[in-house]
């Protein structure tokens, strides 16, 4: 699958979306992809977590990690296509834990799945997660990388979709500044 049939799912399903957004990282764009408007269908869902487990195969996973909310139907949908089990972590007192009798151990090979990478501040924690239980993360993977720098994650990432969207400090943010209100359609809690 690639970038421009991605794409064409985000717009089809209306979650390509254009206005002022203070995205889950804390910054503000003009764009923001709504993934849940995209993995509401599962002929989408699929068709993206199986292209997603196609270019992740490699690393060889035993397990799928990702951070709810928005990683956990992208995630379940790369571990079926995978063949491994899929479990996420979720916030509790600001922190990301594995809850729900979820657990990881030392032989764990585990692929961080997420549906937007901006910062990778999420799928840092993700992964500090999974080091904490003593688990090689052998790459991380998304339908959209928003981000700017690769190295960011220092480790494997792939993406279907690599998309330069200009991101700004509230502070510096020119859509704040013409006084166009901002809406946060995230799922991290500010």
């Amino acid at each position: 699958m690639d970038q421009d049939k991605v794409l064409d799912l985000f717009r089809t399903s209306g979650a390509l979306l254009e206005g002022h957004f203070r995205l889950s990282s804390g910054l503000h764009s003009d764009r923001y992809l709504q993934s849940a408007l995209v993995l509401q269908f599962p002929e989408f869902a699929d068709a993206l977590g199986h292209a997603l487990a196609d270019r992740t195969r490699h690393m060889q996973p035993t397990v799928v990690l990702s951070p709810a909310l928005g990683g956990i139907v992208i995630g379940q949908e790369v571990g079926r296509a995978l063949g491994v089990r899929s479990i996420f972590v979720e916030r509790q007192d600001g922190k990301l834990v594995l809850r729900r009798g979820f657990t990881l151990d030392a032989s764990d090979r585990v692929l961080v799945v997420e549906d937007v990478i901006t910062t990778g501040l999420s799928t840092r924690e993700t992964i500090a997660v999974a080091e904490g239980f003593g688990a090689l993360v052998t790459g991380a993977a998304a339908i959209i990388d928003r981000g700017s720098d690769p190295a960011r994650l220092n480790l494997p990432m792939q993406a279907l979709v690599r998309l330069e969207v200009p991101t700004y400090a509230p502070e510096d943010c020119p859509l704040c500044a013409k006084g166009i209100p901002v809406v946060k359609p995230g799922s991290r809690a500010s």
